[in-house]
């Protein structure tokens, strides 16, 4: 299990732009792909981003692309999802989620590119969450 903290949540305006941050344990990105996932009230936790631990690929869900970008500082041990034009259909509680290597899932026959209705279940450590609230 690694430790995962995000912060940066809170109240915006439709159209504004909010940074969270994910705050991860030493080496945690040296071996690790980071997730953010979030979960809207009575709606199913979903895959929003995700940058691989070898290569830093990036990955996004298609209702973020373009407007949601995600890095990391390995000095700092951190995540960040930077999200610009925000919609009130992005009000959802956000959680970084951590997995070996790679974003996708792999089974014994397949490989699910993120984000995929298997990635909830592969990521086993995950942050607390932060709430992201859109809204005039």
């Amino acid at each position: 299990q690694e430790h995962l903290e995000e912060s940066g949540g809170g109240l915006v305006q439709p159209g504004g732009s909010l940074r969270l941050s994910c705050v991860t344990s030493e080496d945690t990105l040296d071996y690790n792909a980071i997730a953010w996932f979030r979960q809207a009230p009575g709606k199913e936790r979903e895959g929003v981003s995700c940058i691989s631990s070898s290569d830093g690929s990036t990955y996004y869900s298609a209702s973020v692309k373009g407007r949601f970008t995600i890095s990391r500082d390995k000095t700092k041990n951190t995540v960040y999802l930077q999200m610009d034009s925000l919609k009130p259909e992005d009000t959802a509680v956000y959680y970084c989620a951590a997995k070996i290597n790679y974003c996708a899932v792999a089974t014994e026959s397949d490989w699910f590119t993120f984000p995929s209705r298997e990635s909830v279940a592969a990521f086993g450590s995950w942050g607390q969450g932060t709430q992201v609230t859109v809204s005039s």
